[in-house]
């Protein structure tokens, strides 16, 4: 079970599995309270906390991670959000607006299928999938594996697009530069109080789907200022990929972002020496 919400991840960490976390736990059974549910133990039951390993763990190869996109001179983006905020729709774009400007690539995360990748694909852009099976996220493991794959863009942008969930992913660094968290106006503009790790881990929100406003009953003024009320560090654009109200935003955003890469080293030999640092 998943560290972070308890949901079922598979053994492994190939394309087609998701990771092991190995809980070790007794039964536990909730009972309505007057208040809520309260949980009732067996004598004896106790609980294994491993939360804290499994995540050092983790970041051990995010680390590993984020050294080869720093050699490489990559700009990796964690994209996160609950299923249908349009992630793969705005990426679609981007890619199409990127291509012959920028090199990119694709981890593309979905617990089934290779619809998403598939759509990636059709842009021209290399991409690979990763099916987590039970899994809710994924982890720095599972991308490092990618990478055997897919080489880094050198000097461009990686995007990672995650599984649809406002939970897990907050807690899994991957080695990015940035976690990009999604909110659609079909959500509740209260999203980020009722979520407040990934709009905390983030660093820009993406209120997008904004050509529906007009349709919805959801205040972008007031879900931006949730946002910022949990994470007052988090810069918001409004984007709409139908309308390209706030898109051009969005790619300057990506052009600044790259300009404040360190430069690449000069040679093949000095990045690997880098990467080997």
């Amino acid at each position: 079970m998943c560290v972070t919400c308890g949901c079922e991840a598979s053994a492994g960490h190939g394309h087609g599995a998701g990771h092991e976390h190995g809980h070790e736990h007794g039964h536990e059974h909730a009972t309505p309270g007057a208040r809520g549910f309260g949980v009732l133990r067996p004598a004896g039951a106790r609980t294994v906390s491993v939360e804290q390993d499994l995540l050092a763990k983790n970041d051990r190869y995010a680390a590993a991670n984020r050294d080869r996109f720093a050699a490489e001179g990559v700009l990796a983006l964690n994209l996160v959000s609950s299923p249908g905020s349009g992630k793969t729709t705005l990426l679609v774009r981007t890619l199409e607006a990127l291509r012959g400007r920028r090199p990119v690539a694709v981890i593309e995360g979905d617990q089934q299928t290779r619809l998403d990748a598939d759509r990636i694909a059709a842009t021209g852009a290399p991409v690979v999938q990763l099916n987590t099976g039970k899994g809710c996220h994924l982890d720095a493991h599972q991308v490092g594996h990618a990478l055997a794959e897919l080489a880094p863009p050198t000097g461009g942008v990686l995007f990672i697009e995650n599984v649809g969930n406002l939970v897990c992913p907050a807690a899994f660094d991957l080695g990015e530069a940035h976690k990009v968290v999604f909110l659609s106006v079909t959500e509740g503009d209260d999203k980020p109080l009722k979520y407040p790790d990934m709009f905390r881990a983030a660093d820009l929100c993406l209120v997008t789907k904004s050509d529906l406003l007009p349709y919805v009953p959801f205040d972008a003024a007031r879900a931006i200022a949730n946002a910022q009320s949990v994470n007052p560090g988090l810069e918001c654009l409004v984007v709409s990929v139908q309308s390209g109200a706030g898109f051009d935003d969005w790619l300057g955003w990506l052009e600044r972002e790259l300009a404040a890469r360190p430069p690449l080293p000069r040679t093949r030999a000095e990045r690997r020496a880098g990467q080997g640092a």
